[in-house]
């Protein structure tokens, strides 16, 4: 008797299982908020409901930027190769969304027969229409590169008016669908064009709540001197900072991304910090895909709740037979009220609700008549996914990484830094000397001889309390001290001899010029003594 209710009940005590947190995401989604979506017109107002694809495709980067800042070169300069739709020149050329992927041969894949293809995540473009599909294609070629990520490239962003009406097709929400999806937006700018368009200005908005996305490139910043850098540099912080409105600074990479010699070497270090900086970012992507994936299904059910939370507190006020269209008038007026009683009653925080302006103009054309009131056990539903159900795919994708090989971006620009003597760093700090045959500490060793046999040596050594006493002067923090201590004491007995109090002396100068410490010592700074002949 009430099979159903126990066999409910038994559902909702038997956690969900899954093989892989693409799987369990997937099914989550159709099972649990996909019906809360549906429910209440979600898809109409914010964004098309997630298909399969979705959930297993590669991460992909979002290149945005003005025309001419280096969009397309920066593409070729990360995969060492053109790709079929490539055009640079200093005017704008890029006129379509290009989607650079990975495969088996080279070629073009029209927009409309993209938006078709199941295998690709990109079949909800559809809704904006044939201007926009035609202006959208994939460039597929076989690349080590895009055996890992994807990159958007999209058309360069103009100013005035005629040319936002002349696309045909809203831009910015195409940008903002992207977005949602992408897992790194990079921002491009031109070293020599900081002016920020209305058009671009609307654009960098529209990707208000992706900012744990977006890093920015000054790009072209060797064509001018460092004084002028450092204004520049200044500049576009300050203009940033009126359109993003966050307290925290977006993150700049300073560089030159093309394979061209540089115009003013000055910068040369600063350069190849910023761009081994940037690539890391990027070779990162794969390793925490299933990490974005979890975070954006968060974020969009918390989006769902509260549209939820909107549409069944209209549907609730609405007259039964007289006065409908007055009374629809009157709540999207008072819309911002509205946001402020669902606030107040669910104790939900400001910064989930949608847009405003924009719910208003949504809800504009919306018949109110055929909204939903509240149906408790939906939000349940989620409830449940966010409190039960992530927090164990959350333990999977630790998993995940500890079973699969670092997955990180390889070929193209990404190899050529990573070993040898162009590698960064190499040849410099502890790494000096690493490939003389003389023992690089070797030639300064006559000066700290002469304080090392100040420092009172028994039997060739020195104490601890000894050393301390010469090694303070540096006035490193004690915990640096001691790390240089471990990595100078060789055989660990404690004390120094006169080669470990010369490699001391090394690694304190090391480290006073800015260079970081090692984890351990690396066999070039061994000293002679101590290095085990085979």
């Amino acid at each position: 008797m009430f099979s159903w209710v126990s066999k409910d009940a038994r559902r909702k005590k038997e956690p969900e299982l899954f093989q892989t947190v693409a799987e369990g995401l997937r099914q989550l989604y159709a099972q649990k908020l996909l019906p809360l979506e549906e429910h209440y017109r979600f898809h109409e107002f914010h964004s098309p409901a997630l298909e399969d694809a979705d959930f297993d495709n590669k991460p992909m980067v979002l290149l945005v930027g003005q025309y001419s800042t280096g969009k397309t070169t920066f593409i070729r300069h990360l995969i060492e190769q053109d790709f079929p739709g490539m055009r640079i020149g200093p005017e704008p050329t890029t006129d379509s969304f290009i989607a650079v992927m990975h495969g088996p041969t080279e070629g073009m894949v029209p927009g409309n027969a993209l938006v078709v293809d199941p295998r690709r995540p990109f079949r909800k473009l559809n809704a904006f229409g044939n201007a926009f599909l035609n202006r959208f294609m994939c460039a597929q070629l076989p690349n080590p590169v895009l055996d890992s990520i994807s990159i958007i490239d999209t058309p360069g962003i103009l100013s005035g008016e005629k040319q936002r009406i002349s696309r045909g097709y809203d831009f910015a929400a195409v940008l903002e669908w992207f977005a949602e999806r992408v897992d790194r937006i990079i921002l491009l700018f031109d070293a020599h064009k900081l002016d920020i368009s209305d058009e671009f200005s609307e654009v960098i908005k529209a990707l208000k709540n992706h900012e744990d996305k977006i890093r920015v490139v000054l790009n072209k910043a060797d064509q001018i001197e460092t004084q002028q850098l450092m204004r520049v540099y200044g500049a576009l912080m300050w203009s940033l900072g009126k359109i993003i409105n966050t307290p925290e600074v977006v993150r700049v990479y300073i560089g030159s991304f093309w394979s061209h010699p540089l115009l003013i070497p000055d910068n040369r270090k600063l350069f190849e910090a910023e761009e081994q900086d940037l690539f890391k970012d990027i070779q990162s992507l794969p390793r925490n895909a299933a990490l974005r994936k979890l975070n954006d299904l968060i974020k969009r059910a918390r989006l769902a709740k509260v549209h939820a939370y909107i549409i069944s507190s209209l549907k609730k006020e609405m007259p039964n037979v007289f006065g409908k269209e007055s009374k629809k008038k009157e709540l999207v007026n008072n819309l911002g009220e509205i946001y402020q009683k669902i606030e107040r009653e669910h104790q939900i925080s400001p910064g989930d609700f949608p847009n405003l302006r924009k719910m208003q103009e949504l809800l504009q054309t919306q018949d109110f008549s055929k909204f939903q009131a509240l149906k408790p056990k939906l939000l349940d539903t989620v409830d449940d996914m966010l409190a039960n159900d992530i927090a164990r795919l959350m333990v999977m994708v630790r998993q995940e990484e500890s079973l699969m090989p670092a997955q990180v971006v390889k070929g193209g620009a990404f190899e050529g830094t990573m070993n040898g003597p162009f590698g960064h760093g190499y040849g410099e700090g502890a790494g000096e000397g690493i490939d003389d045959v003389e023992w690089v500490v070797g030639k300064d060793k006559p000066t700290y001889d002469e304080i090392f046999y100040t420092l009172s040596p028994v039997n060739g050594k020195i104490t601890g309390a000894n050393a301390k006493k010469e090694m303070v002067k540096s006035k490193l923090p004690n915990t640096v001290l001691g790390k240089i201590w471990k990595l100078a004491d060789v055989d660990r007995d404690g004390l120094l001899d006169d080669e470990e109090f010369a490699l001391a002396n090394h690694l304190i100068k090391v480290k006073l010029e800015g260079h970081e410490l090692p984890a351990d010592l690396p066999p070039h700074l061994i000293p002679p003594s101590k290095r085990r002949h085979e």
